[in-house]
């Protein structure tokens, strides 16, 4: 079936308070897409975030950012009032996230309702709350023991703490469960709520015949509750990593990308029978509909930098796990929608991974002009087992790429889409926006910033820096009937629900 939808993270929607959440808006821009013919919402991912903003660096692979609950709800639930919740500057730019308003606000609210709903004696709540945390277990405890010690730490990254505790003895470890026995309640506190209020939202949506494009990051963060827990699964020694992740040098970035997650011991992985891949896997299988696996050229050979390390120059490629880890997922979890993010440095062996997992790649309509070359993102090269994007989040906006071209390149966009040179700035990203809707790709989605015409300002990350992404935000009300009708129009011409 030939579907279409929209890319936009939580933190994006214009809710109350500072930052996109699960609230009404939420349920809103559910409406908004079904209303414009479209069957697909891609999120980026949900975790918490930490230094940098990023979503793909979280504290746990498991855990909702805490940022995301309603603080709506909870003032219907009576646990905090509206007076709580104006009392906080959360900045005056409705199409900015002021991250550190919120850091400074957030969490002191969400501890205030955690205290009123202690006081809530309602016994169908408090069997909820016992089964989520009997359900999740194997990563909850963890993860708000972690939190509880990071914030008694001031924040420092695990492995600065006391010996006892980075190497987890277990006197320390039960002695801190005594001590922080309030904080872990709390941020358990937290993930309950996250966790029902993201379910009704995919519930609703679902409803509405949307389904959620879910965003699974291939490595976890270094400062996670995953690598505290389990050190076993990466290569590590003596509570260090050996080597870390991130991508070679390019045309691009002259020192590579150094992302610092560290790397997976796929030894150990394959000798369990990748069993914490089949927890992780299953659970983005119960809260998304469709799963986008980043970074899928990692699974046929990763890049290995030694650790410590200043840039990504002195790195190396070394085998991943390859087939074996999705045919155990799909001996054991069955058969699940997968979208493999297969961008960057393509070998053989990567194409050949992806075309046997049967797996749709993705087609990056930015990617395709360069004057003179055929290819293969431009959409007379698609086969129908790809996902076609105008740009992803890690791109500029269409509108910014298109200011930016070079001439000869420009003029092979304006051949190839048909674009007068009187074109209104408003009017350019559409024909990109026509090109993916219309190309052979069984799935068509589209940033938001698209679909609303918006410059580089609004462009979400640009990989390798620090500061400025992850921050934009849509004003309410720029999803507009006339854009609505717009993506209907092209929905119904091109036969994409």
């Amino acid at each position: 079936m030939r579907r279409a939808g929209i890319l936009l993270g939580i933190t994006s929607l214009p809710s109350k308070y500072g930052i996109g959440c699960f609230s009404k808006e939420a349920r809103e821009f559910v409406d908004n897409l079904a209303d414009s013919g479209l069957s697909l919402w891609q999120i980026l991912p949900l975790g918490p975030t930490s230094y940098g903003d990023s979503p793909y660096q979280s504290f746990s692979t498991y855990a909702i950012n805490p940022y995301f609950i309603d603080l709506e709800r909870l003032v219907e639930l009576k646990w905090l009032t509206e007076e709580d919740c104006e009392a906080y500057d959360w900045g005056n730019k409705p199409d900015k996230v002021d991250y550190a308003l919120i850091y400074q606000s957030r969490f002191k609210l969400l501890r205030k309702a955690f205290n009123a709903s202690k006081l809530d004696k309602d016994p169908e709540y408090i069997r909820a709350l016992d089964t989520f945390k009997k359900e999740n277990n194997f990563w909850l405890h963890d993860y708000a023991l972690f939190m509880a010690l990071k914030d008694a730490h001031g924040g420092k990254a695990w492995n600065e703490w006391e010996p006892e505790l980075v190497n987890r003895e277990k006197k320390a470890l039960l002695d801190a469960e005594k001590k922080y026995e309030d904080d872990i309640a709390f941020y358990e506190f937290m993930q309950f709520e996250a966790a029902r209020e993201w379910a009704a939202v995919k519930k609703y949506a679902n409803e509405k015949g949307v389904s959620i494009v879910g965003d699974i990051p291939i490595y976890v963060a270094f400062d996670s509750s995953d690598a505290w827990a389990a050190p076993e699964l990466f290569q590590f020694k003596d509570m260090e990593p050996v080597a870390v992740a991130g991508c070679p040098p390019d045309a691009f970035t002259a020192d590579g990308q150094l992302w610092g997650n560290p790397l997976y011991n796929w030894d150990y992985h394959k000798e369990t029978h990748f069993a914490w891949w089949m927890k992780r896997l299953s659970h983005c299988f119960d809260i998304y509909d469709v799963v986008r696996i980043d970074h899928f050229r990692g699974f046929d050979a990763y890049y290995s930098i030694p650790y410590p390390a200043v840039n990504a120059r002195h790195g190396k490629w070394v085998k991943g796990p390859g087939y074996e880890l999705f045919k155990t997922m799909k001996e054991e979890l069955g058969e699940h929608p997968v979208i493999a993010e297969d961008l960057g440095f393509l070998t053989a062996s990567v194409r050949r991974l992806v075309k046997r997992t049967g797996y749709p790649g993705m087609k990056i309509l930015e990617f395709a002009f360069s004057a003179g070359e055929d290819s293969e993102y431009l959409p007379h090269n698609y086969d129908r087992n790809s996902v076609v994007y105008t740009g992803t989040h890690d791109n500029e906006t269409t509108l910014g790429w298109y200011e930016g071209l070079k001439a000869k390149d420009k003029k092979m966009v304006d051949n190839y889409l048909g674009i007068s040179g009187d074109v209104k700035k408003a009017d350019m990203p559409w024909y990109l926006i026509k090109a993916g809707f219309a190309s052979v790709s069984d799935t068509c989605i589209i940033p938001m910033q698209d679909v609303l015409s918006l410059d580089n300002r609004a462009r979400m990350n640009t990989p390798s820096t620090l500061g400025g992404n992850w921050e934009w935000r849509m004003k309410p009300g720029a999803f507009s009937k006339a854009k609505q009708k717009k993506l209907k129009t092209l929905a119904d011409t091109y036969f994409r629900k």
